[in-house]
């Protein structure tokens, strides 16, 4: 029997790779579904971040909307707050030297934390994504001239 606390795999347990798992964000509860994981090395916690996996509606094929479950679903949310960020970063010139490592960094830093957890932890790696106050904090940064508030 697998154990459930280390059910990570290949590619998410990569170090460059932001390993995204699912939450319910109705309930803010963890998902039996999403991969967990122990530290690993020198590459630390995974998942890195959780974003909401549970009854998401979407767009989908031929037309209309449906709601979907799944790590699937929830990944696509990090992958357009990246997007969002190199935009603001590189496209806009804000931040000429955002790039993946710094992303993530980002990301993970301005995680949503529901406490009394500890953080990173195996089911919620640093917390919830939350891009708002992701972004709050890169303007600020880039203001003080790369100095974290």
């Amino acid at each position: 029997m697998p154990n459930i606390q280390n059910t990570i795999t290949i590619p998410a347990t990569a170090h460059k790779v932001i390993s995204v798992g699912a939450y319910n964000g109705l309930l803010n509860t963890s998902t039996d579904f999403s991969g967990r994981g122990m530290p690993y090395g020198r590459y630390g916690q995974k998942p890195d971040l959780v974003a909401p996996g549970v009854n998401v509606l979407s767009t989908k094929t031929g037309g209309g909307y449906d709601r979907f479950t799944g790590t699937s679903i929830a990944a696509p949310f990090v992958t357009g707050s990246a997007a969002l960020m190199l935009e603001w970063g590189n496209v806009r010139r804000n931040d000429p030297f955002l790039y993946g490592e710094r992303v993530k960094a980002f990301l993970c830093r301005n995680a949503a934390r529901s406490f009394p957890r500890a953080y990173p932890n195996p089911e919620w790696g640093y917390g919830a994504l939350n891009l708002c106050e992701t972004m709050d904090e890169l303007v600020i940064f880039n203001q003080r001239g790369g100095a974290f508030r």
